[in-house]
């Protein structure tokens, strides 16, 4: 038997509930596919605050987060496949024919959009060729936050922290708090990589010093890790010959980015940007498949969890609206050498909304500037920013009504100098 729905969501994080619920809302029948047995992706295991800021204006944990939206999930009645698991995707005339294996057997159905909220993954220790042994001990920032959140382990009573993204970060006040103690955090870039405010509550707070320009080289142990060896690196980010250091230490943690997960979309086609490592999208965040939506960490990695929400909102009523008659049409938008990325990487002609939302990152740090949009030469948007960051997202709301977009059309993002 083959089961029909207008749209699939595949993720249950709170990018793939938000979807599933704004696609409920436009009147479309959802499906929602999510591998684990639980709701709520990522953010069962984030009991720290801070989530919310933005969309409640509150600071709430991360389970608190995404309860809200599991909450509206289930009193609208939405059906979720958990511990769901998508062997394959096929396109077909109607859509896509879609086949999911569980403990029930094997189900196809027949979706005439997808949203793909599948998350990201954190890169490992062999993904930033660290030497060595192969010791226990080494645990990416996300294994050492589930062990220590979700299993009540500590895994580690003294370590080191590669990598200053903000798990990384969190991890490290975490851990001081649970009585470990954490040696330093190495970072080989020489500005970090977490969000400013994270620097300060979770480093500074703590005495935990943070060391730029730095990096491990090589891993000690048999079964367990002994020790790492530390080295400076030069501005190629190359270890500085006779500046190794080796620190006694039962763990290494590794907070060296994160990865969108999207082997899905590849098998079905779906183009991918060399900035982000995920789809690239038009300002309805549906892919150059018509009919695939992306959306939350699959899309880019977000810095709060509030805009993997809003973007999640996109796609699902847009992933409701979808006519399958309609021919794509887009206009890209080109970043200047100053951005390291935008989302949407174009514009959708079809129906075009005036409002879209645009998330970037500067390519390095930039005081006293301003971010533009240009269509065809002309200033259409700009906003002024004391001081933007790599590693601190932007975003903004851009109204193009009453602009006549065509296909010949050249659209420009770019930062500029404040020169008032």
């Amino acid at each position: 038997m083959i089961w029909t729905c207008d749209v699939m969501v595949i993720g249950g994080g709170p990018a793939g509930l938000a979807a599933a619920i704004s696609a409920d809302k436009e009147g479309a029948r959802v499906v929602l596919v999510e591998r684990e047995a639980r709701l709520g992706g990522i953010l069962k295991q984030c009991i720290h605050d801070g989530f919310g800021l933005v969309r409640y204006e509150e600071k709430l944990s991360g389970p608190e987060y995404v309860e809200r939206f599991i909450d509206e999930f289930r009193s609208r009645g939405i059906e979720a496949k958990l511990m769901t698991f998508v062997t394959s995707v096929e396109r077909i005339k109607e859509g896509f024919k879609v086949t999911l294996v569980s403990r029930d057997g094997v189900e196809v159905y027949e979706a005439k959009s997808l949203v793909l909220a599948t998350g990201c993954r954190e890169r490992t220790s062999k993904q930033v060729f660290i030497h060595g042994t192969r010791p226990s001990g080494i645990f990416t920032a996300g294994t050492a936050q589930h062990y220590t959140n979700l299993l009540g382990q500590l895994p580690t009573k003294r370590c080191v922290i590669l990598g200053s993204g903000d798990i990384g970060l969190i991890m490290a006040r975490r851990l001081t708090l649970e009585g470990a103690e954490v040696v330093g955090v190495y970072e080989i870039k020489n500005t970090p990589s977490g969000l400013t405010r994270n620097i300060h509550q979770c480093l500074n707070d703590f005495n935990i010093p943070l060391h730029l320009s730095h990096t491990v080289t090589r891993v000690f142990g048999m079964d367990r890790l002994e020790a790492v060896e530390v080295a400076k690196v030069d501005e190629h980010l190359k270890p500085i010959p006779g500046t190794e250091e080796k620190i006694e230490c039962d763990a290494l943690i590794l907070s060296v980015g994160l990865i969108p997960e999207n082997e899905l979309a590849e098998t079905l086609e779906v183009r991918i940007d060399n900035r982000t490592k995920g789809p690239i999208c038009d300002s309805n965040l549906m892919t150059n498949i018509p009919g695939i939506f992306a959306c939350g960490n699959a899309l880019h990695v977000n810095d709060l969890v509030d805009y993997v929400s809003e973007s999640g909102e996109i796609a699902g009523k847009n992933a409701a609206h979808f006519k399958r008659a309609e021919n794509k049409s887009v206009i890209e938008i080109v970043p200047s050498e100053t951005l390291l990325y935008v989302v949407p990487q174009s514009l959708n002609l079809n129906g075009y909304i005036n409002d879209f939302v645009m998330y970037f990152r500067s390519n390095r740090i930039y005081e006293n500037c301003i971010f533009r949009l240009k269509i065809d030469g002309r200033t259409v948007f700009e906003k002024r920013y004391p001081i933007v960051r790599p590693p601190e997202m932007e975003r903004v709301v851009i109204n193009l009504k009453g602009i006549n977009l065509r296909a010949t059309t050249v659209v420009r993002a770019e930062i500029v100098r404040d020169e008032e």
